[in-house]
């Protein structure tokens, strides 16, 4: 059995491959939603636990990405909320469906946000409990997960439901179960698969959400390095416009 770096590059270029093409149709979806949010002065909303939360950080807050972004993370409750450090040190906080409820209260949120929720099995309580609400309150709902893994697995939820049984576009990140690409000898695999495709997936609705914003005589509130000349005063200045809607915390 070869476990090189090239042969995770032939992988995770096969897996690039096909979740960046087959299935445009459903990121032009995608996109159209989250352009119609920010026209109508909305925020994007990004969420995520664990590894998931690195596609939250490719939709808010980064250099060719949407000012009108906002990330949602479980340490909401504590920078926000007051929360004990503790919280974060349970291993199964994911699994609560009851912080959900205290990470959308305390969220900035806007009847004209739109959300986009990432989570590769699609099963945990914070996650499915935050997709309901998410549509309970009327928001559109992208969400990015491993069709594979998620229909290998059971909901951890009370309802029975999964991420992608909840949005409005799903978008599969074409993780396998277990999210590694490279079988070991001893069972289990290395080599991780969603972290690299979630990102594409989400610079690609970015891409066609920009294009959409100057098809209809927009100028996108895209965010400029803070290392190029004028870049730090560039978003300064796009973040005023949401001054109360976006976080920007490490």
């Amino acid at each position: 059995m070869s476990l090189t770096s090239s042969d995770y590059l032939e992988k995770i270029q096969a897996a690039i491959s096909r979740v960046g093409t087959g299935q445009a149709g459903r990121v032009r979806q995608a996109a159209e939603i989250l352009a119609d949010s920010v026209r109508a002065g909305g925020v994007i909303q990004a969420f995520g636990c664990g590894h998931s939360e690195a596609l939250a950080m490719e939709i808010a807050g980064r250099a060719g990405g949407l000012v009108p972004s906002n990330r949602i993370a479980l340490r909401d409750v504590v920078l926000y909320g007051g929360e004990p450090l503790s919280v974060l040190q349970d291993p199964t906080v994911e699994r609560r469906t009851d912080i959900a409820h205290r990470l959308y209260e305390l969220a900035p949120v806007k009847p004209d946000d739109a959300f986009v929720i990432a989570s590769n099995s699609g099963i945990n309580g914070a996650v499915v409990e935050m997709a309901l609400l998410v549509k309970e309150r009327g928001h559109p709902l992208i969400a990015i997960t491993s069709a594979e893994h998620s229909a290998g697995v059971d909901s951890r939820h009370p309802s029975g439901r999964k991420l992608g049984d909840i949005a409005d576009v799903v978008l599969d990140n074409g993780a396998p179960k277990g999210d590694a690409a490279l079988p070991l000898p001893g069972g289990g695999a290395v080599g991780a698969v969603s972290s690299i495709t979630a990102a594409l997936l989400a610079q690609q609705i970015v891409t066609e959400v920009v294009a959409r914003l100057i098809d209809a005589g927009v100028t996108p509130p895209v965010y400029l390095s803070d290392n190029v000349p004028g870049g730090k005063e560039h978003n300064a200045a796009m973040e005023a416009r949401y001054a109360g809607r976006i976080r920007r915390t490490a």
